[in-house]
């Protein structure tokens, strides 16, 4: 046998040992779902600007045992953006998804977590945050880049109208979290959203207090001119975690501070994009999007033949885009889809058999 036939029978035989030390449970079995769960909560907890991200679908999940009796579980998995901002107390359970007419974004995200004496911790992953441009509709409003000068101009109208109607307090910007535009007959309406605290104020310049006994809130201003403002404020900055979560409390302001000035043309905040994707070949390069990573969880260190990465022909575009991905091994691996208890029960034809769905999981949401 030439060198080359060994190299293909040795890979062969190395994808068929990987796939048999591969776990493929459904999607939304109570396992996958804890796993996804702890995931979501994490990716919540990294982010320090922009809003709460929530559970959509479970598209994909591998578990790897290792050889101590632990195992690492590979995740993807969809999120939706909320209406909550991430320094918003409010519950994840409570807070509302974005509609697809007012330009959902959803986040697409690897996770790699171990699971270790039944306890799930996140070690690496990667997100790619984009909007659905699903649903909109001629004339509604459209989403600007976070930089707009004329939509900071209405921002900080806003501001000023509110440190003009309030009392003994007077508020900073911390950030702006959407502003979105509309063409109507006196020009352009707008509609934004922002986050204010608590300032200290010398010779007409105020810094917003970084002291959890500040009060605090996110505003929304809607209007062509004038505009009207209407705040929900915070009972304390830092948010609260999920029950039974084991994300960690992010600080309590951002740590760039507030303003009006953003160097990037973004129209919304996006998901963390990375932590530590060169420390495990269990990453795809489909979720890759930059190089913001984030020097929080352990480092991932398991041996085990890596997953192919999937990638679709629209995704394709944004995962060549990602100047930070890790080149990642590709090894093919001759899958077999599992089969239900019910599917490979004896036919009957009065009451046919319906597979069992086993992945991407349901749809909670769109």
């Amino acid at each position: 046998m030439n060198f080359v036939g060994i190299t293909v029978a040795l890979g062969l035989l190395g994808g068929i040992c990987a796939q048999i030390n591969v776990l493929r449970p459904e999607c939304d079995s109570p396992e996958v779902e804890e796993a996804a769960l702890v995931a979501q909560d994490y990716l919540n907890a990294q982010h320090n600007h922009g809003y709460k991200y929530v559970l959509n679908r479970i598209e994909d999940i591998k578990i790897h045992p290792t050889s101590d009796g632990n195992s690492t579980f590979v995740l993807e998995i969809d999120l939706l953006e909320t209406d909550c901002h991430v320094l918003d107390p409010t519950p994840l359970a409570n807070c509302t998804v974005r509609p697809k007419h007012l330009t959902a974004v959803e986040g697409d995200c690897d996770v790699v977590l171990k699971k270790v004496g039944g306890i799930l911790t996140v070690t690496a992953f990667k997100c790619k945050t984009e909007e659905s441009r699903e649903d909109l509709c001629l004339g509604c409003y459209s989403l600007l880049p976070l930089n707009h000068t004329a939509g900071l101009d209405f921002v900080q109208v806003s501001l000023t109208k509110l440190n003009n109607i309030t009392e003994n307090v007077t508020y900073a910007l911390v950030e702006v979290g959407r502003m979105s535009a509309q063409v109507v007959s006196g020009g352009h309406k707008y509609n934004t959203e922002f986050v204010v605290a608590e300032a200290n104020c010398v010779n007409d310049t105020c810094t917003a207090l970084n002291d959890t006994t500040a009060a605090r809130g996110i505003c929304t201003a809607e209007g062509v001119n004038d505009p009207i403002v209407n705040c929900k404020m915070f009972s304390t900055l830092v948010p609260l975690v999920d029950a039974n979560s084991t994300a960690p409390v992010r600080p309590a302001l951002p740590s760039h501070g507030g303003g009006l000035s953003h160097k990037h043309g973004h129209r919304h905040h996006k998901l963390t994009a990375l932590h530590n994707p060169h420390l495990s070949s269990f990453l795809s390069a489909e979720s890759a999007e930059s190089a913001e990573v984030v020097p929080v969880a352990p480092a991932l260190n398991v041996s085990s033949t890596p997953a192919a990465p999937t990638q679709t022909t629209e995704d394709s575009s944004s995962a060549s885009d990602a100047s930070a991905s890790a080149e990642v091994p590709i090894t093919v691996v001759k899958r077999d889809v599992p089969v239900s208890v019910a599917a490979s029960a004896p036919a009957d034809k009065t009451h046919p058999v319906v597979p069992v769905q086993v992945c991407p999981g349901r749809i909670r949401f769109f």
